[in-house]
């Protein structure tokens, strides 16, 4: 941990992450790709086998900005359980140096949730003339309740208010608790890295070839180096620390076991159609919205029957998807080996492994797009 906690004191990502988004302009990134086609906003789809190629620029600076408001609000989460958490530590003289390391990694999320935020909503207005998806309302909270789940952040995805208390409670006051909420974080790591890693990748060989790399780039790329050391926290925490203090009692193993189990029901229960890749939905009435803007310019018919079209068949985005999912399911079961605390359903991920068919992904969106459908008919 010290070692950890010196590296990440003595590295400069933040600074270059801060730097990139004070000065963004969005007309001198616009003719770039940001990540790879395929981490694009409804990539394979009818609408982007459809779209042109300007369109589809924009599809994939759009993925780029949601990606990074979904990674901002878990990230938010972050910094509320990393104070909770230090304090859980801070009695103890020997834990001296993870209170340090914790208030230094929630500095630097205040910085990427700033920059994600920033070149997020200067995006959608210079593409859109609006903000369709950063700080999102609707006429009708109901639906929209849903449907901003992903923007809650994992932590708040998977509790109610008061579940989230009962929860903040029990990790301020157990050790056990407070090590193993970063069994938790670290899936939120490799889930980050998992999209991640393919922008850093871009990176890499833009600049190998000394070619422009647009800045949200750059910022995926710092924020990936950045976010190794608190990858390393996560590891130590949730596979070292908790070792030094007694074995679990039942309310501490059960606590640590519904925390995983909730991942798998309400975060990565499914393929996503609208971003592939990520885990955060389909976001249906955003979709509804982006269509009608002047980046499609469709009337609200056009918009729903496009829609049908991109949800309710097998397409190319969907494979995609499941690609990135099955890959993250692998990478979380070898994360959480030798966490014997767990049970069989949650250290294996059974239930993010039912979820990720490309033919459960199209039933799902049948029943969705139909229940969305009806609700802006009314």
């Amino acid at each position: 941990m010290d070692v950890n906690y010196r590296r990440n004191t003595e590295s400069d990502y933040t600074e270059k992450i801060e730097e990139l988004y004070k000065n963004f302009d969005y007309s001198s990134n616009s003719d770039y790709y940001w990540g790879e086609p395929e981490l694009s906003m409804l990539y394979g789809s009818p609408l982007y086998e459809a779209a042109s190629p300007s369109q589809q620029k924009a599809l994939n600076h759009l993925y780029w900005a949601l990606n990074y408001y979904l990674i901002a609000a878990t990230e938010t989460n972050t910094i509320l359980f990393n104070e909770v958490t230090a304090n859980a530590f801070f009695p103890f003289d020997d834990y001296e140096v993870i209170c340090h390391a914790l208030d230094v990694e929630t500095n630097q999320e205040r910085y990427h949730v700033r920059a994600f935020h920033t070149i997020g909503s200067q995006t959608e207005l210079a593409l859109m003339g609006e903000t369709v998806f950063h700080c999102p309302r609707s006429t009708k909270p109901k639906e929209m309740d849903k449907t901003l789940a992903a923007f809650k952040g994992m932590g708040g995805r998977t509790s109610s208010p008061l579940g989230m208390q009962v929860y903040t409670i029990s990790i301020s006051n157990s050790p056990f608790l407070a090590s193993q909420y970063y069994t938790a974080r670290g899936i939120g790591n490799l889930n980050l890295k998992n999209k991640e890693y393919s922008f850093s990748q871009l990176y890499k060989t833009l600049e190998k070839k000394g070619e422009f790399i647009p800045a949200p780039t750059a910022v995926s790329r710092y924020h990936l180096l950045d976010e190794s050391f608190h990858t390393a926290t996560s590891q130590l925490m949730s596979h070292e620390i908790y070792k030094d203090f007694p074995q679990p009692n039942a309310w501490e193993k059960y606590i640590g076991n519904q925390t995983i189990h909730s991942l798998q029901t309400d975060v990565f229960n499914g393929l996503s159609t609208t971003l592939p890749g990520t885990f955060g939905g389909n976001l249906m009435p955003m979709v509804y919205k982006l269509l009608q803007t002047p980046l499609f310019s469709m009337s609200k018919q056009e918009a729903l029957l496009m829609m049908e079209k991109c949800f309710c068949q097998e397409h190319q985005g969907l494979h995609v998807a499941a690609k990135y999912h099955q890959r993250l399911l692998s990478d979380i079961r070898k994360f959480l080996e030798g966490l014997d605390y767990l049970s069989p359903v949650n250290r294996e991920m059974r239930l993010m492994a039912s979820s990720g068919s490309v033919e459960k992904a199209v039933a799902n969106n049948i029943r969705e797009f139909k229940q969305f459908s009806r609700s802006v008919k009314r």
